[in-house]
């Protein structure tokens, strides 16, 4: 006798439903309260600097200088957003292929999932900015005339992209085949191919340092490659869970 039990898929299961009303709540609160409690300033990630580029800033007032990392916000910055598309692009994407996993994960395994790819992402970019920092620094004191060329590495980061990448990621990984439609392309694309040419985007965009690009391309890397690494090492330790 077969012990097969079919389990319809949740739509909004637990931890998705729970993420996305997090996010909205603090995207109101930014909207309305931000004014008033600095609320984006506050959860956003700083990058980490050298202490003598840090001085240097202080010193021409520099804005934003006063602002400074915090632990927390490896956490933090991940459940704030900037416009309206970002939030909506970020939620949209957490739904249709959080969803997914979770289901197939169960909400606990899904939510260490999505905070470590979080926290993956956030290194990845801290790491990024403090060698582009360093550049930057060494730009000031011999006076090249570069500074511009690594003023990025001043720029924080919200938003709950690197996250996401890892999902893509996971998605691409487990379920390589399943077609997905891409806005502006009129023809359905593998999931494994699209997340490469999401990958090489911001391999190339994260190298390139195109002037008036505010993306932070080496987080959503960190995110994807994170995501990659735990659904590698989860589908060694037990090929049961490969679909």
């Amino acid at each position: 006798m077969s012990d097969f039990r079919y389990v319809r898929p949740d739509n909004f299961p637990p931890i998705v439903k729970n993420l996305l009303i997090i996010n909205v709540l603090v995207y109101v609160a930014q909207l309305t309260l931000n004014n008033q409690f600095h609320i984006t300033e506050k959860l956003m990630l700083y990058p980490v600097i050298p202490d003598e580029l840090q001085n240097i800033l202080v010193q021409e007032e520099v804005r934003g200088s006063g602002q400074k990392f915090q632990p927390y916000q490896i956490f933090t910055h991940m459940f704030a957003h900037g416009p309206i598309y970002h939030i909506l692009f970020n939620m949209f994407s957490l739904w249709m292929f959080g969803r997914i996993l979770e289901n197939v994960w169960g909400p606990k395994k899904f939510l260490f999932f999505y905070l470590v790819c979080g926290v993956g992402a956030a290194i990845c970019h801290l790491g990024m900015q403090y060698f582009r920092s360093t550049q930057l620094l060494n730009a000031l004191v011999t006076g090249s005339g570069e500074e511009l060329r690594y003023i990025g590495a001043l720029a924080p980061a919200l938003g709950a992209s690197g996250a996401i990448m890892g999902l893509f990621a996971a998605y691409g990984y487990l379920f390589p085949n399943s077609e997905l439609f891409i806005m502006f392309i009129p023809f359905p694309i593998k999931a494994k191919w699209a997340v490469l040419g999401l990958a090489a985007i911001d391999l190339f965009g994260g190298f390139a340092s195109i002037r008036g690009d505010n993306v932070a391309h080496f987080a959503h890397l960190g995110g994807a490659i994170t995501g990659f690494i735990i659904v590698l090492i989860w589908n060694k330790t037990n090929r049961k869970s490969f679909y």
